[in-house]
């Protein structure tokens, strides 16, 4: 019986399906990365970052981080589904201005930003980019949006603002913490309009305490030096020390002149106690950071800003620092100490 070819033409016909085959698995093998890859760039979204801190500026990068946890909570890793680009402009309008131009020109989706000095600048550069702002104490008075239900525009997020007879508060505050104080200075900024809010609930405050309340006006690093040594020359004298930019930035002069000079002092935030300040009554930052990643994430799943009202402060917190009160031998009394959300020893 012949031999037939067939088992080595079969042979020859596996091996070429064999090789086609492979050949396929390859090649497929090899697209599939490419195409996943192309498919998670497609749904990268960006977001910018625009402070008026120092990058190094421990505050600066609590409440990021702070942000940056809110947005794992809703599923935005950096890196990976958001690229965030982060500048941090100080308190220099023509710098803040530069930087802002620069975020701008890289098209995100969605600004982050603080102060009414970056909104103001940011408003000038863009009326159709989403922002989302922390911790401005008057969004309304300062232009920045509408209304807080119905902020209009391509702006809105989380205000400081607390009912103005908050500002009262921190002035009985400190006469309960220093009992011997008769004058008051107050370092505001009268450019800002919520500090001028403040200041007049302060001085309705003043009266039924005995105290006698003086403006001190702050614009600039240059003016704290001054203002605060003009304050010392009173006697029996304390600060009330109103939340901004400048305050903010230079917290650490402020605290550090206060107690060359033996000044009792009531600051806006946290922040300023763990940096040595004597007792903070205000909201707490960070946590409007957190928020703040929520109003990212609608904005970045198709909400306009005009559709999400400014929110106010959930709660203010009281903190006080133990060590500074010893320091400049003033002993906190037990129930404030139980009043206190946070004491620092």
């Amino acid at each position: 019986m012949p031999i037939t070819p067939y088992p080595r033409l079969c042979g020859i016909n596996f091996d070429r399906r064999r090789r086609n085959f492979l050949a396929v698995i390859a090649s497929s093998t090899l697209a599939w990365p490419f195409r996943s890859h192309a498919q998670q760039g497609d749904q990268v979204r960006r977001i910018s970052v625009l402070q008026a801190f120092d990058a190094a500026d421990p505050e600066a990068q609590r409440r990021i981080r702070s942000f940056l946890q809110g947005l794992q909570e809703f599923g935005w890793i950096e890196g990976h589904s958001v690229r965030i680009d982060y500048r941090w402009g100080g308190t220099n309008p023509e710098r803040l201005r530069s930087v802002a131009a620069d975020l701008i020109s890289r098209k995100p989706d969605v600004i982050l930003a603080s102060t009414t000095l970056v909104l103001q600048v940011l408003q000038r550069e863009t009326q159709t980019i989403p922002i989302v702002f922390t911790f401005l104490a008057d969004p309304v008075g300062d232009g920045v949006v509408s209304s807080l239900a119905h902020p209009g525009g391509n702006i809105t997020g989380f205000t400081s603002a607390e009912p103005p007879a908050t500002a009262g508060r921190s002035l009985e505050l400190l006469t309960k913490v220093a009992p011997r104080i008769v004058h008051a200075t107050v370092v505001l900024n009268p450019d800002q309009a919520s500090h001028i809010v403040r200041w007049r609930a302060i001085e309705s405050a003043a009266k039924p305490l005995g105290v006698k309340v003086t403006a001190a006006e702050v614009r600039s690093s240059a003016s704290i030096a001054p203002a605060i040594e003009a304050a010392a020359r009173e006697r029996n004298s304390g600060l009330v020390v109103l939340g901004n930019a400048i305050t903010t930035v230079y917290r650490t002069v402020i605290i550090g002149l206060a107690a060359r000079h033996q000044l009792p002092a009531i600051y806006p935030y946290r922040f300023n106690v763990v940096a040595g300040g004597l007792m903070s009554y205000g909201p707490d930052p960070v946590d409007q950071y957190r928020q703040a990643a929520a109003y990212v994430d609608r904005i970045l799943r198709g909400a306009k800003p005009s559709d999400l009202p400014v929110e106010e402060p959930r709660r203010l917190e009281l903190v006080i620092n133990l060590k500074t009160a010893k320091a400049l031998g003033l002993d906190i009394p037990a129930a404030l100490r139980r009043q206190a959300d946070e004491v620092i020893e």
